[in-house]
This record gives C-alpha cells, sequence and structure tokens, in this order.
C-alpha cells in the first residue's frame, strides 16, 4: 500500500528537454496569449496605419502590337516573312529599356505639359514585353486617373514614333511598326493601396511575430510563471496549487480565518493529497519537509496553513519552525516566539516547556526561538533525532518548516529520518537556475521531492468562485460569525 501510494504521488512525470513538442508549444502560448494578442494589434495597427497613409494610386495599361513593315517587292513571301518575324521578336526585347528613356519620355513631358523630370515619370511607368509574343504593354501609375491615362496613350505614341522614325538614318524607315491595339482608359477603382492583400499581410504576420515573441519571452524567462513549467524542472508532482489572495496576509490560517473561503479549499485538497504520502518507517506518522528554492516563496505561509488544515480534519499535528536563520512561523501565527527549538537543541529547554497549542487541542507548535550562530550544528545534532523520534511516536503529522534550499539543505537531514519533500515554488519569484540546481542536488544525494506547491497561481476558479454555490457558502459562514459575535455580546 505504502509503494501504491508512494507512486501516485511522488512519481511525476518530467518533461524531457529534448525538444520542444507541439503540447509544449501550446502551453507556452497559453501562458503568453496576452502578449500574443498585443503584438498582434500593436502589427495590424501598423499596417493599417501605414495603408491609409500612404498615396492613392491609379493603374492604367496601353497594349502595343509589333508588325513587320517592308514595302520591297516579295515581301509577302514565305522568307520574308519569317526573317520578318525573326527581326521582331529580336528588335522588341530592347523595348521595355527603350521605353523609359529621355527620347521616348521628354516628348510626353512637353505635350502634357507635366511637372516631373525624366527620372520622375519613369518611376511612374512600367514596361513589359511577354515571353514570345510581340506586344508590348506600357502601366502607368498616377494619383489622377485621367492623367494615368493620358500619360499611358501618350508613351505608346511616342515609343510608336521614336521606333519607326527615330532609330534609323534620315530617309530610312524601320522595319518594325507598333500598333495600339488596346488604348489606356482612365480606371474607376484605385491600384493601391490594397487594403485587403495588406490587411491580411498584417494578419499572418501579426500571429507570426507574436508567436515568435511568446517563444523569445518564454526563452528569456529567468522565472517560473506557471505550475506546468515546475515539471521541466524537477521530477515532482504538483499536489497544489494556491492562488495569491489577500486572506493569507493574516495572522491566521484560512481555514480558521475564512474557512468556507475557495483558498481553504485549495489547503485541504493538499490535505488530501498529503494522507497518500507514505508514513515514516514503521510508524503511522508521516514527516512533511516544507522547503522552498529561495526566499520570499510563501513556504511558512503554506506550512501553517497546511498544518490547520490536516488539525481541522481530527490528526494530531506538530509544526515545527526549524528555519533557524530565518524564524517565521510565531510572527505568522501571533504567538510568542521568544522560546523555542534552539532552546531545546542547545539544553536551555525541554520540548514540553516550548510547544504551543494552537486552536485545536490537535495542533500543538514549536516556534524556532532566537536565531543561533550555529543552526547547522543545532539541527544535526543527537537531540534533534531524539526530538524527532519522540515526536513521530506521539502525532500523526509532523510538519517541519525548513531553511530554503538555496541557503541551505536543512531539509535533507529530515528526508533522510523518512520525510517527504514538499517544494514550494511561486510564480514570478522563483527562479528557473536556482530550481535546477536543487534538483541535480538532490539526485546527487539520491533523493527525490515527493509534491510541489504552486504558490500565488493565476486565478483559474473565478467562474466557480463567483457561483451560487460558494456565495452561499462564504455568506452562511459569515453570518454564522456574525451571529456568534451577536450572542457573546
Amino acid at each position: 500500500m505504502e509503494q501504491q501510494a508512494s507512486g501516485q504521488v511522488g512519481g511525476g512525470a518530467k518533461i524531457g528537454n529534448d525538444g520542444l513538442t507541439l503540447t509544449g508549444l501550446f502551453r507556452i502560448l497559453r501562458k503568453h496569449v496576452i502578449t500574443i494578442i498585443i503584438t498582434f494589434f500593436v502589427v495590424l495597427g501598423v499596417v493599417i496605419t501605414m495603408t491609409a497613409m500612404s498615396p492613392v494610386q491609379y493603374s492604367t495599361t496601353t497594349q502595343l502590337f509589333a508588325t513587320y513593315n517592308d514595302s520591297s517587292e516579295g515581301a509577302s513571301n514565305s522568307s520574308e516573312q519569317n526573317s520578318g518575324s525573326s527581326y521582331i521578336m529580336s528588335q522588341i526585347k530592347s523595348y521595355p529599356v527603350l521605353t523609359t528613356t529621355q527620347s521616348v519620355l521628354q516628348p510626353v513631358i512637353d505635350d502634357l505639359g507635366l511637372h516631373s523630370s525624366v527620372a520622375q515619370l519613369k518611376d511612374q511607368i512600367s514596361v513589359t514585353n511577354p515571353t514570345n509574343t510581340a506586344f508590348v504593354n506600357i502601366s502607368v501609375s498616377d494619383e489622377d486617373p485621367t492623367q494615368a491615362a493620358d500619360i499611358a496613350n501618350a508613351v505608346a505614341k511616342s515609343l510608336s514614333s521614336v521606333v519607326e522614325n527615330g532609330l534609323y538614318a534620315s530617309g530610312s524607315h524601320s522595319s518594325v511598326k507598333l500598333s495600339i491595339v488596346q488604348p489606356a482608359v482612365s480606371p474607376t477603382t484605385p491600384s493601391s493601396p490594397k487594403w485587403n492583400l495588406n490587411i491580411a499581410m498584417g494578419i499572418i504576420g501579426g500571429l507570426i511575430l507574436g508567436i515568435l515573441v511568446a517563444l523569445l519571452k518564454d526563452v528569456l524567462s529567468k522565472r517560473i510563471q506557471d505550475e506546468d513549467e515546475v515539471d521541466e524542472y524537477i521530477d515532482a508532482p504538483t499536489i497544489g496549487r494556491i492562488p495569491e489572495v489577500d486572506l493569507l496576509n493574516d495572522t491566521k490560517p484560512v481555514v480558521i480565518n475564512e474557512p468556507g473561503s475557495p483558498v481553504a479549499e485549495d489547503f485541504r485538497r493538499i490535505r488530501t493529497n498529503l494522507s497518500f504520502m507514505a508514513p515514516v518507517e514503521d510508524t503511522n506518522c508521516r514527516l512533511i519537509v516544507v522547503t522552498s528554492t529561495g526566499a520570499s516563496e510563501g513556504k511558512t505561509i503554506i506550512s501553517v496553513n497546511i498544518a490547520a488544515a490536516l488539525a481541522e480534519n481530527g490528526a494530531k499535528v506538530l509544526l515545527i519552525d526549524a528555519d533557524l536563520r530565518h524564524p517565521s512561523v510565531a510572527n505568522k501565527l501571533d504567538i510568542d516566539g521568544s522560546a523555542g527549538l534552539t532552546h531545546v537543541l542547545s539544553g536551555q529547554a525541554s520540548v514540553k516547556d516550548v510547544v504551543q497549542r494552537y486552536w485545536k487541542p490537535n495542533l500543538h507548535v514549536m516556534p524556532a526561538g532566537p536565531k543561533p550562530p550555529n543552526a547547522s550544528t543545532l539541527l544535526n545534532s543527537p537531540i534533534m533525532v531524539e526530538l524527532l523520534n519522540n515526536a513521530i511516536e506521539r502525532y500523526d503529522y509532523v510538519l517541519i518548516d525548513t531553511a530554503p534550499m538555496i541557503v541551505a539543505n536543512d531539509a535533507v537531514i529530515f528526508v533522510r529520518r523518512g520525510g517527504s519533500l514538499i517544494m514550494v515554488c511561486r510564480r514570478t519569484q522563483t527562479l528557473k537556475r536556482d530550481l535546477h540546481e536543487i534538483a541535480d542536488e538532490l539526485a546527487t544525494l539520491d533523493l527525490s521531492a515527493n509534491g510541489v506547491v504552486f504558490n500565488c497561481a493565476r486565478e483559474s476558479k473565478k467562474s466557480l468562485e463567483h457561483s451560487n454555490y460558494y456565495y452561499y457558502y462564504s455568506d452562511r459562514n459569515a453570518d454564522h460569525r456574525k451571529k456568534r459575535r451577536f450572542s457573546l455580546k
């Protein structure tokens, strides 16, 4: 039974670091969904703004067709036709470049009275010769649709004149004739900016950039942002998640102060999970060692609330503040902390002199007492071993609040005695590097964490918290407390 319980609670599945899986990608995207949304709308907004600021352009096209122009006798025979066709195909490839020269464009500027240079007019023109055809397509873009058509037709006429009359010596004519087969007409709709295309590109670009920013943000993040990330660094299941609520800042555990609150139910869920952990060998007592990676992660808050939740269920509980370097249990519970574990380990007091009963007869608390200069020596002393042995025989649960493992590995002392190690990780506070180092240290010592409590987790029960069930549950307890105060008065 112990092996089954240990397997259920202490054998979490560690996510491999071999690469990013599809599930891992969705987890990252879900975690940084706000970043993705902001990036998406910023990109889309920039695209829309730039499109709106772009000048409106109208485009139209004139199409010319090249024919062989030879008036000599016998020009109609097949040999001459083949020769003329080959000549046209060789010459027409140079016409797109010829169209943008000064010889063609300057007459257009003079005839239409345009206030632009040849270089400026060249930027408005696009000339193409479709492959293996005798067509020349001249496209012109302008802010005025009528002027765009006039320029396109004028350029076509100028090109035709230059090809037929301006490329040969005086008195000679070109063998190529350009005829306008499709004159340009004034366009009715603008060709740019292309709103549909730009918005589509903005949507696609915004999504891609948003995903890239989310992935980059996740890679550069140094702190744990989600409980799923904990599995990537330490092989332990999450046995509880505690949201960030003001109730936890009170000097009373939430199961005492607000027993009907959702966060009190979260601690009762942790209590249930702890009951499946294996007790110390040859005893019925479960030794629970609570620690964290670094400071300010809420291990003491978690410890005192778990102790109260266990005592609420009728179990005999002893809470020991073994964080002799920075004791805080007494302050958290608002009890006298002048005498405690330090006095017992130094031989200045007995256990019964420093243990205090709290809230219920079955909940006992042993404060840390004053800070000693030799905390590690005291915790490794034979007196500490004897104290633990006596406590394990007397209580159902012995909870030990120890120093953060990045500060000292005091927790290892109690885990080797048969304790179950509970790591407290706090969102935006726990460093990934520290958690990875602690996991490596535990592996080196052939130890493992039995569970993780994720502190300050994002709210995921708002719908349930604001439902009629929780209103009724909380209001009923609040009314009960009001009636009790009234009767005492």
